[in-house]
């Protein structure tokens, strides 16, 4: 059944007024352009490529977890995302790359649309591990292949200096995973040459080798050679003056949540992986403090990137347009005739009025 949604919506050539028609695809988008826009603002349901959880769950958990994390964040604007593992025994990763398949096969109708497994880890630094559990090891192109036929992976993070003769970037190349330099010690020649061959950034700024103007590191790197990169703008992980100087550098820079259980929840201790982690004054933290993924859920992203100074269409796009495109995605992110009908309406606090998943309405908005 066709139907429709009226407001200023943001299209790919800009901000129009007009009606946006959709069944389980946009049928069509017609309206006049308008230089500013007015609500209701009609904007691409968001695309988050890295979350461990929400809704108290941890995704490592299993199928269930990321049920209940797909729910969460749909109800906070996601209507994609990866489901994200941390650094783990081989057992524990195969078990969570089986739960990613059985959701993918059977998504819930009331949540955000599983795309495929971000793997953060195994293969990062143990100099540089932030809040990942320490399992790290050394690059294995072998395991990469066997973990790729028991689910989609769509990303996986690494640190470069963990595989010195680039096998496994070769291998994930060749499969059609995207590579993203993160949890690395690397230096400036290392991380630009991963860089060359393609790769993106994980979480900039957080868990990497710092940029400076003597003994440069990955986010010097990325500053200057990354044309996409993932930051977590909750103003907590990443400052906003921080964030602004990496929007001048970084053309496709991103927004995602990293997100763990504490996600939609109030204060208390909830799992990233094997750890148990706080949630306090919005913040997740390990026992000695260190960050541990966020509390972040996307809508809020949007207001924090608004509230920096951010124009409302380029914060969109950061959340959404940007990481669709980073995976190849053309049907996802963008509010035209033949893409998903993933899409947002909200007022003017920017909160939320509507959601829609594949042309589905989600109930009971945040």
């Amino acid at each position: 059944m066709t139907r429709q949604i009226d407001g200023t919506i943001l299209t790919p050539q800009g901000w129009i007024d007009g009606r946006l028609t959709y069944d389980t695809r946009i049928a069509a988008v017609r309206g006049d352009p308008v230089p500013e826009p007015a609500p209701p603002y009609v904007l691409p349901g968001f695309v988050d490529l890295h979350v461990h959880g929400g809704g108290g769950a941890d995704m490592m958990e299993g199928t269930e977890a990321i049920r209940t994390a797909a729910r969460l964040h749909a109800r906070h604007g996601t209507t994609a995302f990866c489901p994200t593992s941390v650094t783990a025994p081989t057992g524990d990763l195969d078990a969570f790359l089986d739960a990613v398949r059985d959701v993918m096969e059977d998504p819930p109708e009331d949540g955000a649309r599983p795309l495929g497994a971000h793997l953060e880890g195994p293969f990062v630094n143990p100099g540089k591990l932030g809040a990942q559990p320490p399992f790290a090891r050394p690059a294995d192109a072998g395991q990469l292949k066997a973990w790729a036929a028991r689910a989609r992976i769509r990303i996986m993070t690494l640190a470069p200096e963990m595989d010195p003769d680039d096998a496994l970037l070769d291998a994930l190349q060749a499969a059609g995973i995207r590579v993203q330099l993160g949890h690395s010690l690397c230096d400036y020649a290392r991380a630009k040459a991963a860089l060359a061959l393609g790769a993106g950034i994980t979480h900039l700024y957080n868990a990497m080798s710092v940029m400076a103007h003597r003994d440069n590191g990955l986010c010097g790197a990325a500053f200057a050679h990354a044309d996409f990169a993932e930051i977590i703008p909750d103003l907590i992980h990443v400052e906003a003056g921080a964030i602004l100087a990496a929007r001048r550098a970084i053309p496709h820079l991103y927004g995602v949540t990293d997100a763990t259980g504490g996600a939609g929840m109030p204060d208390g201790t909830y799992r990233l992986g094997s750890y148990e982690v706080e949630k306090f004054e919005g913040a997740m933290r390990l026992p000695d403090g260190t960050l541990a993924g966020s509390a972040l859920t996307m809508n809020t992203a949007l207001r924090n990137l608004v509230s920096i100074g951010l124009p409302l269409d380029e914060a969109s796009r950061r959340l959404s347009t940007y990481p669709a495109d980073w995976l190849g995605l053309p049907d996802l992110g963008r509010l035209t005739p033949g893409a998903g009908a993933d899409l947002l309406v909200l007022d003017a606090d920017l909160s939320l009025t509507r959601v829609v998943v594949g042309g589905r309405d989600i109930p009971d908005l945040r």
